[in-house]
């Protein structure tokens, strides 16, 4: 970057501050998105509609921002450096894009690692963003917003899980209330893809090692499931479930056979229980160039895809509804959401309300790598 760039340009506004402007009816202001986990640097750019909001550009790009932070406790220069690379690219594009009001956010590694706050300074001197490391469950809340239209009004509770690459959030909800969903129970546990492919993986996760994993993993949601009693609502026929986030997705993809990833096929739909115990046996059994054949994975997933089904799995038999809706959306979909809410171009009084199942993304594009 040339330095140039105010170091507080796309600082998102506090709560309770009302905007500079009021924007013009005739052309929305352009809102971004930006999603720093452990493991993906994601951004999204779009402007809002009346029900929602229209994608005009994205960015992802995996980083491996918490790779080695379970064992050190620190971001490794390495990672910080591959962090720092794409979010340069995310700058440029939201300069381009004259993005009016943004909000870039970092998860679980900036929260874990005891130089998190050094480097989000760090990434503010060297590109001008300003990210904030939110807590888990406002982590989840978000992606839960995000993924708000797909979820079947007709039953009462909902449980989702966001599998990233440090931690896995589970939400256990409440759906059909006039204010939107209420969150009745929430654990968010240390077993992100990357987390576990070190614990489990040396170098690579054995089967062996991979059911040892999910065992592991079960006996984390077992007091969880207890305490709400989520497995009686499953099987009362009362809950629905829906995961997001890559773990979900690529399982989607290769087990519907896709010659490249495609997020408008993916999102939305349904995968049975039988599939994914097929696939992840499948992936376990495979070496890692088998995997990075499959076009839903690729050489970036191919170490992580395997840890990724051994969280997949152990929520499947901890809570066996038999299939579960997937999500190519979360957080970043949220933040949009809200912002699009903020700055809705149409305000007339006489203007219909949309309900929280209505909040639609009108287009979403393929994110540029």
């Amino acid at each position: 970057m040339d330095g140039t760039r105010q170091p507080n340009r796309h600082r998102p506004r506090r709560r309770g501050q009302r905007a500079s402007h009021r924007p013009r009816q005739a052309e929305a202001p352009v809102i971004a998105a930006l999603d720093l986990g452990s493991n993906n640097c994601r951004l999204l750019i779009a402007r809002p509609v009346p029900c929602g909001f229209s994608v005009l550009d994205g960015f992802s790009r995996i980083v491996r921002l918490g790779e080695g932070v379970a064992a050190t406790g620190l971001l490794s220069e390495a990672a910080m450096d591959r962090a720092i690379g794409a979010l340069r690219i995310c700058a440029d594009k939201i300069d381009r894009r004259q993005v009016v009001r943004g909000r870039y956010v970092a998860t679980e590694a900036c929260r874990q690692a005891r130089n998190g706050p050094e480097f989000l300074a760090r990434v503010e001197r060297e590109t001008g963003l300003w990210l904030e490391a939110i807590p888990s469950l406002e982590e989840a809340e978000l992606t839960l917003s995000g993924c708000l239209p797909l979820f079947d009004p007709a039953l009462p509770y909902a449980l989702t899980f966001d599998v990233g690459g440090g931690s896995t959030e589970i939400l256990w909800v409440r759906l059909g209330r006039p204010r939107g969903p209420e969150v009745l129970g929430w654990i968010s546990l240390p077993c992100g893809v990357l987390t576990l492919t070190e614990t489990y993986g040396t170098p690579e996760i054995t089967p062996e090692a991979y059911r040892r994993m999910v065992a592991d993993i079960e006996g984390k949601l077992r007091p969880f499931d207890e305490l709400y009693g989520i497995s009686r609502a499953i099987e009362a026929g009362e809950a629905q479930m829906l995961g997001t986030a890559g773990t979900v997705t690529t399982v989607a993809g290769v087990n519907m056979g896709l010659p490249r990833y495609n997020r408008a096929v993916v999102d939305g739909s349904w995968l049975d229980f039988d599939a994914v115990r097929a696939v992840s046996e499948m992936l376990v059994g495979a070496s890692f160039a088998e995997r990075a054949a499959h076009a839903c994975i690729g050489q970036g997933r191919a170490e992580l895809v395997v840890a990724g089904c051994g969280v997949l799995e152990a929520v499947c038999r901890t809570w066996p509804a038999g299939r579960l809706r997937v999500a190519d959306r979360g957080v970043r979909e949220g933040i949009l959401l809200a912002l699009a809410r903020e700055l809705a171009p149409d305000d007339r009084a006489d203007a219909p309300a949309a309900a929280p199942g209505d909040l639609l993304s009108v287009e979403v594009v393929q994110a540029a790598s």
